[in-house]
């Protein structure tokens, strides 16, 4: 072999040897069931890395003209990470239209955009949820709860056909069961606002819930 392959052979074969190590920057994207949701569904969407870092993911949050929240950082431990939704969509707390999903992870960017739309679907504001916890644990009273239903929820789910007023709200009763059995399913996502909402209908309909002191019945 002539001399001087042999010797830019080695030459070229130490570079190779002594080259500093390239790696790939770990990748980062966002996976999701869906990409339209309407009033009362929940956001779910998943977070997938191509390797753990142990930086957080940073996501941000924002509609069609840039306005959102602060950026969350999401701790990342496995390559996947579901992200589900504390609150559902609310009227009056999000708008119709397009918003984005921002993350951020090591250098690595990503986005992907989803669609709210009109729909008829009316679900019980999260604040009265809140109250209802309250309420569970014997920290607020009857009148009260049922007083903040009807300030805060839509006549067309849950319907209350008195008023409430100061003389009258401690007078109030709700059935104890609705408090030991369907309030703690509610309260903990196990049935739907609308079937919530009927169980309060009916007891309104049938005067376990009235404006007054009633003798409680075993339904």
């Amino acid at each position: 072999m002539n001399l001087q392959i042999i010797i830019f052979s080695l030459i070229l074969g130490a570079g190779i040897i002594f080259l500093p190590a390239t790696y790939a920057e770990p990748a980062v994207s966002i996976v999701m069931d869906k990409t339209t949701y309407s009033y009362c569904e929940r956001l779910f969407y998943i977070i997938e890395v191509s390797e753990v870092t142990g930086d957080p993911a940073i996501i941000h949050i924002r509609d069609e003209v840039g306005d959102g929240g602060s950026a969350i950082p999401i701790p990342i431990s496995n390559l996947q990470t579901p992200i589900p939704a504390i609150i559902p969509f609310e009227k009056g707390l999000f708008q119709l239209g397009k918003y984005f999903i921002d993350v951020k992870y090591s250098s690595s960017e990503f986005t992907i955009e989803f669609e709210l739309v009109d729909s008829n679907n009316i679900c019980i504001p999260q604040t009265v949820k809140m109250f209802f916890v309250e309420w569970i644990n014997d920290n607020m009273s009857d009148g009260y709860m049922m007083d903040a239903i009807q300030k805060y929820v839509d006549p067309q789910l849950i319907e209350i056909p008195f008023e409430i007023t100061d003389e009258n709200i401690h007078e109030i009763e709700i059935p104890e069961w609705l408090k030991k059995n369907t309030g703690d399913w509610w309260a903990q996502g196990l049935i739907s606002d609308n079937d919530f909402a009927q169980v309060i209908n009916y007891l309104i309909d049938k005067k376990y819930i009235t404006s007054h002191k009633t003798v409680e019945s075993n339904i």
